[in-house]
């Protein structure tokens, strides 16, 4: 890979992540999911309570990500001459599939039960990682934000007939699905280790993406592990915050756009940002764009207003943030060029 190719670090989950992971491969082959692991839900939680491994949905969805992005699925030429084309496709969509009927694989889907099973031969999840992006040639990596697997744990309030009494929900599960109002989360152990090549993939990086995603079980646990934290504190890179285009039910049920960020604010006040972007349809122009540029700049962030949404659907479009990042980042071209020259 050239020295000139600019280096992306995407954190997250779910599918906020795919859609970023899509869109960061238009820009870049060199792209490092660094991937949230509280996950007890489904296959993953099943997982999890039998094989004590990190779950490996989020990881799945990651790895499928970056080998069914657009430019992912350009035409490859191997080492004969040969043209392969479809190859990564069928395999994302195999790492995808859900065993159906009533046994015991019944929901599982295939890339949890391969990854879980290669932890289990290396006893490594990050080497069993690495082991699939090699054997199905994919661009880019992915990598669990911590090295053992964590449980949220949420004050909610508006489940007592007080409003001003919080009630403690633990389980990603449970939180996201919660009828009250989350107010703040926590992550057990209290102090997790960070993934250290994570870490790496942070300092290393040029352009670091948080967001979007559940905000509460995938972006913000990012901030709360100290060592991704620091990490984000110190690291050279831009980096960019996506705003989900409306509130989740469950986990942000009323929130506006702006609300968003004052509880990532709540939970992580040392955090800087360059750039906080959001879709131009989610805050109309006017006193509320006002009060989103003052809550950008708690973060010493600038605010970018584009649009970002698939029509009819409040979900990113891989291919116009895509478009928007490069804009924001075309000024800085000629410094993977240097990289490049110096190499």
């Amino acid at each position: 890979m050239s020295d000139s190719t600019m280096r992306v670090a995407a954190l997250g989950g779910g599918h906020g992540l795919y859609a970023t992971l899509t869109a960061m491969r238009y820009l870049t082959p060199d792209v490092t999911a660094v991937v949230t692991v509280a996950d007890d839900g489904g296959s993953s939680g099943r997982l999890r309570a039998e094989l004590g491994v990190i779950p490996p949905g989020d990881l799945r969805m990651a790895l499928s990500a970056l080998m069914s992005a657009p430019a992912a699925l350009e035409a490859r030429t191997d080492g004969r001459g040969r043209t392969h084309r479809g190859g990564h496709r069928l395999w994302a969509e195999t790492f995808q599939h859900r065993f159906g009927g009533r046994g015991a694989l019944a929901g599982h889907p295939v890339g949890n039960l391969l990854l879980a099973g290669l932890t289990e031969i290396l006893g490594d999840p990050v080497a069993a990682l690495d082991e699939l992006v090699e054997v199905f040639d994919i661009d880019g990596r992915v990598l669990p934000m911590s090295s053992v697997p964590l449980e949220i744990e949420a004050d909610v309030s508006g489940l007592e007939s007080d409003p001003r009494i919080s009630r403690c929900i633990r389980g990603q599960v449970a939180v996201a699905t919660t009828p009250g109002k989350v107010r703040r989360v926590r992550l057990l152990p209290t102090d997790p280790p960070a993934c250290p090549q994570a870490v790496e993939a942070i300092l290393t990086a040029d352009l670091v993406v948080l967001g979007p995603g559940s905000w509460f079980s995938s972006v913000i646990p990012h901030v709360l592990v100290p060592g991704l934290l620091n990490a984000l504190r110190e690291t050279t890179a831009r980096k960019m915050l996506f705003v989900n285009l409306a509130a989740e039910p469950g986990e942000t049920t009323g929130f506006s756009v702006e609300r968003h960020l004052h509880v990532l604010h709540a939970h992580a006040d040392v955090l800087r940002i360059d750039d906080v972007v959001v879709d131009a349809a989610s805050v109309p122009a006017g006193r509320e764009r006002d009060h989103l540029v003052r809550a950008a700049e708690m973060f010493g962030a600038q605010l970018h207003v584009g649009d970002l949404a698939v029509p009819g659907r409040p979900v990113h479009d891989p291919g116009k943030v895509a478009a928007l990042v490069g804009e924001l980042c075309e000024g800085e071209v000629s410094r993977y060029a240097v990289r490049a020259h110096e190499s």
